[in-house]
């Protein structure tokens, strides 16, 4: 019979994302990770198999609860279209400030597995979940800016699939921006510098 394992699999896989986010693959360490999840090398290793295991497993579940929140957000019936966008860089930049409570930013775990090619070389599922994230995140993000030209909130003139590729190119560029040491306000400006222009502008506007 098997020896049941003595912790929390989703504890010890966000502990790792934390990780992940922040420094990348290439530069967690061992030690950093099973200091963030509280275990011994051996009881690591002998749930993952491997960094690279481990790496895989976390990504999927960073990917998968990311998606969750987007959706919640980007399908509301009960906020418009514009609203929606609204959330939806809030939940990025919300993610931001609380990180710089910590002395960092949040990362982007998503960014730095594009970043870095060699990765999904030696692994294929990191390409297909980043495929398959990416895929889906535009395709949420789409039915947000029909959703808008339809109520009203954003221009009718709008290509609905120019707009999210927009958008989730602006996403990627405030992690990018936060990474550098931009700090949260001016990420919120430039946030809404984005969404603004997509809103529906009235006469007297």
């Amino acid at each position: 019979m098997a020896r049941p394992r003595e912790f929390d699999e989703a504890a010890v896989l966000d502990a790792s994302v934390k990780q992940f986010r922040v420094h990348g693959f290439a530069y967690t360490t061992t030690e950093q990770l099973c200091d963030a999840a509280g275990l011994r090398r051996s009881s690591l290793y002998n749930a993952f198999k491997s960094k690279e295991e481990l790496f895989v497993r976390s990504l999927e579940r960073h990917t998968s609860l990311a998606l969750e929140e987007q959706q919640v957000v980007l399908t509301s019936g009960n906020l418009s279209g514009f609203e929606r966008l609204e959330a939806l860089f809030g939940l990025v930049l919300d993610d931001e400030e609380l990180a710089r409570i910590e002395g960092h930013a949040a990362g982007c775990m998503i960014v730095a597995s594009r970043m870095a090619p060699m990765i999904s070389s030696k692994e294929p599922r990191i390409q297909r979940l980043l495929d398959s994230y990416m895929s889906r995140q535009l395709s949420l993000v789409t039915q947000a800016v029909t959703a808008g030209c339809c109520d009203g909130s954003l221009r009718v003139d709008l290509s609905a699939k120019d707009a999210a590729l927009m958008i989730v190119s602006a996403i990627l560029g405030l992690r990018v921006m936060a990474q550098s040491g931009v700090n949260v306000i001016d990420l919120r400006k430039a946030a809404a510098l984005h969404i603004d222009g997509m809103r529906a502008r009235t006469l007297t506007q």
